[in-house]
This record gives structure tokens, C-alpha cells and sequence, in this order.
């Protein structure tokens, strides 16, 4: 019998120490190193080894006929969208996100409509009972559907279970975490017993030809909970987020084999599940805040999409000795450097502001084009001018001041459009870009400072409001404006 090993294994990225200390070398993360039995993972008899004999495979080309990889479409547009067009056989996904959010009843619909259609369905949970999942899909209306069901948690059960009879076209592990495998000696839940548990799931996954989703906990800080190995294993990582508060639900793609990263689907959760979104720039600015200062209108794209969404923008004065700055589904990075260039090339002193800064409806935005419409929105709620309703911004800002063109300018223009927004606010270089009537009137900017000057310009003091200033040695107030386009006074103190 092979000779007990024991190491202490980080249980957030899997790393392998000797002996226990507080700290994680690899990661970063403390107390997280946990005493495991490594036996079963690391060693194998000299015997078994031994005998092991190596085979020659065959070598290929890059010249071939490459063939598109087969795909079972779910009949969920929202879900299809994001996987790229459906799941391919024998690929294996990991879907992540925050207890609560709604993995478990996305999956449940999916399985359910797959089942439906004819194809062998199989939902095993780890973490409830059948009656569990039996009344989650009664409240679904999903009851009739003729999904397998399975109450278990230990891997070779589960694979010697599902390779009888037909090959199922959909698998559900729920959850990754509560699985367990024989061949090491680590409890549930722990890096070890994850990765193996994956590595069995997956090798069966290519073999059968079967899709295999895995549904993984989500830590504090956002990220699927366990070894990161186990994302490099999968062929894609899906992260179902949302707001508790909020009825949006947003499936994005981390990684994906077969099919964009980019893309994203949006649900909204109801007392009959999550039903799809089509529309998701309807949905964003169905309650917008009309005529209210700080607020500005988004036009953006997720991956093919182009998204319409309300940036919402407060500016208060603060009693701190440091200024609050608080973000909200956009980069904290990415609005001080907006902030720096507004107080840099545009004489707007936000030093004693506390800036507040929400994307509306729980989206996330990446991309930075959403510069222009961020600093509209803070300029707006600092001078107290409401910004046109019927008007979308996009652009981004360069560390001069400069307005920079972005893509896709066409898409936003056209979703714009088509919800009756009159104007578009955009970079001077793009309108170029635009194709054919975009049936919005244009107004271009190619500086940051000509569109603080125009917003400030419509501005109305706010009753006990700071007035921003910056005053130079001797304690006198001197003009920070930068030509003819600067901010107006009422952004500083009026000169002695």
C-alpha cells in the first residue's frame, strides 16, 4: 500500500505546501491552507507504473477540412445566444454566480425544454432532495416535463449511472463542490476532491459525447469558488449575475471554446421563472429618472448587441476630509481618471464633492465608451442641469481631454433610433462612421471642454451648493478656465 502523503493545499487557488502557514505565496489569501491526504492524487504504485506501456499516436496537418462542432440548440434564445448558438457534444460548461441569483431554475428550464423536445435530460443535484427540485419545478409550471432526476453525490455512481441506456444530450451537476470521487482522500469541497470530481466529469463528457454543465459557488469577492484549474479544464465559464434587489438577470460569457466571449442574455426573474429579455434597452430605461440632473443615457454594446442604459451621477458636498468616491457596475479606475480629466482640462473641482456613480438595472459595462456619458452625468449633477431626455452620449476620453471615436457607431445610432431617442451626442472623428440616415440629429464634440461649457451653461445654483475654486498662493482665487470653452464661473469663485 502506497505511503500516506501529506500537504497543506490552499483551498482558493490549489497550491501545495510542505508544511502550514498563514499566507498563501501563490494567491495571497490567508488562512485558506488546509491539511489534505494527497495520496490518491499525486502518487500511483511503482508496480501500475511499471507496466504502463506508451503507445504512438498520428500527427496532423494545419491543411484539413475543419467541420463546425454539432450543437443541440435549447430553444432559449437568451441562453443560445450566449453559448453560441446551443451546446456542443461532449463540451462540459461551468456556470457560476451569487446563492440566489436563479442558476438553479435557469437550468431547470433549460433541461426541461430539451426534454420536451425528445432528448434525454438528466439533473442530479448534490445540494437538495427530488422533492426539492420536484416543487421548484411545479412552481415553474415544469412538472409534465420528462427530466431525469437524481439525488447523489458521489462521481463513480454518477458516471456508471448515466453511461446505462441512452446517452443523455444534457447533464446538470449542481453542485461541482458537493461531489465527491474515490480516488482521493479529501473531504467534500476541497481543491483536491473538486479537481478530481471535474477531471472524472469531464473524461466522461468526451467520451459519451454527452454536454455536461457544472454549476460552482461563488466566492465573496465574485469569483467561482475552488482551484482556478478547474476553469482551464471546462470549454466554457458562464457567470449568472444580478442584483437582489432588481429583477434582471445577466448570463455573460467568461470563456467559451466554441463560440464569443462577448456575448451576454438577459432574463428577468418572475413567480413563473425567468423569462427572456429581447428587448434589454427597454427594459434598462422603463423607469428613468426624466428631467433629473445626473442622470445620462448609455449607448453601448454587448457583443453583438447594442444595449441603451441610464447612468446615474451624484455630486454632493463633502464633509470628509477625503472625498467618497462610490461605483456601481462600472470601473472605480475608469471614473477617477474621467474625474482627473474633468478637474485638469476643464476647471471642474470635484476635490470637495462626494461622487456617487450607479449604472442603472444592474448591468455591468466594460467598455469605455461609456467616458462621455459618465462625465456628462457628473457634470450635470454638479451644476444642477438636467440633461435632454431624448439624447444618448457614447465616446471616450482620452487623458488630454479629447473626445475619441469607438466602434460600432452605426448600432448604437440605430437603437437609438428605434426607441425614439431624437439626438446623439458622439465624437467628432466618428461621424464618418455612420452609415446611410442615421435618423438622429448629430452633435459631435472633439474636446471634453466644449460640452462641460454647454451643460454648465444651463445650470441653476443649487441652493447652499460649494462653489469650486482654486486659489493660488497668496490665497486669491485665479481662473482656471482653458480658452473660450472653459467651465462658467459659477464652477469657481468669483474673482476678488
Amino acid at each position: 500500500m502506497a505511503k500516506s502523503t501529506l500537504s497543506f493545499v490552499c483551498q482558493n487557488c490549489g497550491a501545495a505546501y510542505n508544511r502550514w502557514q498563514g499566507k498563501c505565496d501563490a494567491c495571497g489569501e490567508w488562512n485558506t491552507l488546509a491539511e489534505e491526504d494527497t495520496t490518491g492524487a499525486t502518487s500511483m504504485p511503482a508496480s501500475i507504473r511499471s507496466k504502463r506501456k506508451s503507445r504512438v499516436f498520428a500527427l496532423e496537418s494545419l491543411s484539413g477540412k475543419s467541420v463546425d462542432a454539432p450543437r443541440l440548440p435549447t430553444g432559449m434564445a437568451e441562453l443560445d445566444r450566449v453559448t453560441g448558438g446551443g451546446f456542443v457534444r461532449g463540451s462540459v460548461l461551468l456556470v457560476g454566480g451569487d446563492p440566489g441569483i436563479g442558476k438553479s431554475t435557469l437550468l431547470t428550464q433549460a433541461t426541461s425544454v430539451l426534454a420536451r423536445a425528445g432528448h434525454r435530460a438528466v439533473y442530479i443535484s448534490g445540494e437538495e432532495a427530488i422533492a426539492q427540485v420536484r416543487l421548484r419545478a411545479e412552481r415553474l409550471g415544469l412538472a409534465n416535463a420528462p427530466v431525469q432526476l437524481a439525488a447523489e453525490t458521489s462521481v463513480e455512481d454518477i458516471i456508471a449511472t448515466l453511461s446505462e441506456g441512452t446517452v443523455p444530450r444534457l447533464v446538470v451537476i449542481d453542485s461541482i463542490q458537493t461531489m465527491w470521487t474515490d480516488t482521493v482522500e479529501s473531504a467534500p469541497g476541497t481543491v483536491t476532491q473538486v479537481r478530481a470530481s471535474a477531471q472524472a466529469l469531464i473524461r466522461f463528457a468526451k467520451r459519451s459525447g454527452a454536454a455536461v454543465i457544472l454549476v460552482g459557488h461563488v466566492t465573496k469577492d465574485g469569483q467561482i469558488a475552488g482551484p482556478r484549474v478547474v476553469e482551464h479544464m471546462v470549454d466554457a465559464v458562464l457567470s449568472f449575475e444580478g442584483e437582489g434587489s432588481q429583477q434582471f438577470r445577466i448570463l455573460r460569457s467568461v470563456k467559451n471554446r466554441f463560440g464569443p466571449t462577448d456575448e451576454i442574455g438577459v432574463f428577468e426573474m418572475t413567480g413563473l421563472g425567468l423569462r427572456e429579455v429581447t428587448n434589454p434597452s427597454e427594459l434598462f430605461l422603463s423607469e428613468r429618472d426624466l428631467g433629473s440632473p445626473g442622470t445620462a443615457v448609455f449607448a453601448g454594446i454587448e457583443g453583438t448587441r447594442p444595449v441603451l442604459v441610464e447612468l446615474q451621477a451624484l455630486v454632493a458636498p463633502t464633509s470628509l476630509g477625503t472625498p467618497r468616491r462610490a461605483v456601481v457596475g462600472w470601473d472605480s479606475s475608469r471614473l477617477s481618471m474621467v474625474l482627473a480629466v474633468l478637474e485638469a482640462h476643464c476647471g471642474v473641482k470635484l476635490s470637495g464633492y462626494d461622487v456617487y456613480f450607479n449604472v442603472a438595472g444592474g448591468l455591468r459595462i466594460q467598455e469605455p465608451a461609456a467616458d462621455l456619458a459618465a462625465a456628462a452625468a457628473l457634470v450635470s449633477s454638479l451644476a444642477n442641469a438636467p440633461l435632454p431626455t431624448d439624447a444618448v452620449y457614447f465616446g471616450e476620453i482620452s487623458l488630454s481631454g479629447a473626445v475619441r471615436p469607438v466602434a460600432q457607431t452605426s448600432a448604437r445610432l440605430k437603437e437609438a433610433a428605434k426607441l425614439g431617442f431624437g439626438r446623439a451626442i458622439l465624437p467628432e472623428s466618428a461621424r464618418g462612421d455612420v452609415g446611410g440616415d442615421a435618423g438622429l440629429s448629430l452633435n459631435t464634440v472633439g474636446g471634453l471642454t466644449s460640452l462641460v461649457a454647454e451643460i454648465a451653461a444651463r445650470g441653476t445654483p443649487r441652493k447652499g451648493a460649494r462653489q469650486s475654486t482654486e486659489e493660488d498662493d497668496d490665497g486669491d482665487s485665479r481662473d482656471t478656465s482653458h480658452g473660450k470653452n472653459a467651465a462658467p464661473p459659477r464652477f469657481r469663485r468669483q474673482e476678488r
